[in-house]
């Protein structure tokens, strides 16, 4: 389905320098934009909620809207970048997530605040993993897997840096004042980025017919995908796991601190999980080529629901809490990976964009409630066991739905044969 490969042309070299370049900028920008935006809520949501007397359950309202938005968005947003709108999209993405920090930053209400995390919805629907993975998908369609491992490999970093800055920024200067930080280093670092590096989604070379053929082949692929089983299964699969994953991401610290654990034990367990998650993904990019992806998206998917079972069980014991951490970090990391290739393994890549939307509308509603429902069920239960019990049975609904999808795949490529 490549118009070219990368190999046909006599200055291979500069090009793959280009490539890689363009590569490692792409990843760097990932790790500024998942940092500011989506692992800085956790470490903000405490001195917020005690500086302005606001309730856990609005605070995680307010996010709960902004990942609903996201949801909303991904399919529009992917189909754009199929029809080559790749570097408007991830540009004017980070212009929002900045400006919507900023006015996070002066926000002295909650509606504030909510109107805030409805235009940061939009901003990870436009600057995260998704819209990269379909800007590199269509650019790149021979190698797509590779930069896509070494993109997830530098973002995995994103809580390991961010993480610990947000909680020296707010510690030092506030939760306002590390708003604006990181506001800026959207506008400092991503913005440029993605001005420079996305050129485009697909080749300028294409004639206007050609462009609206490959619309069409977009369109189709997206509707065949609604009536394949294939899609279906996935679909269950992220949105279950995106839900747990929501739920533990945003619960986790106050959950530790509701347990009494050590300030110095949950900053650690917080900051192995990045490392975690990178060094799952450099094995998968090391090995990963003599694996099937499905054969890999199996350990993931019985990875996660183990951690889930050292966390209950690991109480204040910080080797338990930070062997949580590591299988926690590692089976997130691989996921990411697998959420950008799989779909191309078990069905094809055309309209990846519109199809990789699809699926992550329902994934990103489940991002959304999740936090919601698990403060809810805290609120209910007064305390995180309940929660724990409910992320653990979710995630193995998440395995049972991807056993399935690799089943009704492979039948359906055997029967096809």
């Amino acid at each position: 389905m490549s118009s070219r490969s990368e190999s046909a042309s006599g200055d291979t070299a500069p090009a793959d320098s280009k490539d890689s370049l363009v590569t490692w900028a792409l990843a760097l920008a990932q790790l500024v934009s998942w940092g500011s935006v989506y692992y800085s809520f956790s470490l903000l949501v405490v001195p917020m909620e005690q500086s302005m007397g606001w309730s856990r359950t609005a605070t995680n309202a307010a996010l709960s809207v902004g990942l609903l938005v996201s949801g909303f968005a991904a399919y529009p947003i992917g189909r754009w970048i199929d029809h080559g709108l790749g570097r408007r999209v991830m540009a004017v993405g980070s212009v929002i997530a900045a400006a919507m920090l900023l006015l996070w930053a002066d926000a002295q209400s909650l509606t504030l605040v909510f109107v805030a995390w409805i235009g940061l919805g939009i901003a990870m629907a436009s600057t995260l993993y998704d819209p990269v993975f379909a800007v590199v998908t269509h650019r790149y369609p021979q190698s797509f897997r590779t930069k896509i491992t070494l993109i997830t490999l530098v973002g995995g970093f994103a809580s390991t840096v961010f993480i610990p800055l947000t909680q020296l920024l707010v510690g030092s200067v506030g939760w306002r004042a590390s708003l604006v930080v990181l506001a800026a280093a959207n506008l400092a670092i991503a913005l440029p980025i993605h001005v420079l590096a996305v050129r485009s989604s697909r080749t300028h070379d294409d004639s206007r017919q050609n462009h609206g053929e490959v619309k069409a082949a977009n369109d189709e692929a997206t509707r065949r995908a609604l009536r394949t089983p294939t899609f279906w299964a996935l679909a269950v699969c992220f949105t279950a796991y995106y839900a747990t994953f929501a739920a533990l991401t945003f619960h986790l610290v106050p959950l530790m601190v509701e347990r009494g654990v050590s300030n110095a034990v949950l900053v650690t367990t917080m900051a192995l999980i990045g490392p975690a998650q990178v060094a799952a993904r450099a094995i998968w990019f090391t090995f990963g080529r003599t694996v099937h992806v499905s054969t890999v998206g199996i350990i993931i998917v019985t990875l996660f629901p183990l951690s889930t079972v050292i966390l209950i069980s690991a109480g204040h014991s910080a080797a338990l809490l930070w062997l949580f951490a590591l299988c926690y970090g590692a089976a997130n990391g691989m996921m990411t990976i697998l959420r950008g290739t799989i779909v191309q393994d078990l069905m094809w890549t055309e309209g990846y964009g519109a199809v990789s939307g699809m699926l992550s509308f329902p994934s990103n509603v489940a991002k959304g409630i999740a936090p919601i429902a698990a403060a809810s069920i805290w609120s209910f239960t007064h305390g995180y066991r309940a929660v724990e019990w409910t992320v653990f049975l979710v995630s193995i609904l998440s395995a049972i739905a991807f056993f399935v999808a690799v089943r009704v795949s492979r039948h359906t490529t055997t029967r096809a044969a």
